[in-house]
């Protein structure tokens, strides 16, 4: 099963912005993430389309199931 951590910002322009992590570690907190996202934020260290990520949305982390046919 593959898993990615979606992390989910709003830049200064109020556009939604989706960073991935594959492979998370599977230990992370809430806290862990929370605190992670809230560096980025003050740090500037991302910037989409001139405009810095501004604010945390939220998190996910999606599982989805691949099934490979040999045709």
């Amino acid at each position: 099963m593959a898993k990615t951590l979606e992390l989910i910002f709003e830049t200064a322009a109020n556009k939604t912005v989706t960073l991935t992590v594959d492979e998370p570690r599977g230990d992370l907190t809430a806290q862990d993430i929370a605190t992670g996202m809230q560096t980025i934020v003050e740090q500037n260290i991302f910037e989409v389309g001139g405009s810095p990520l501004a604010f945390v949305k939220g998190a996910r982390v999606v599982e989805r199931n691949i099934v490979e046919y040999e045709v």
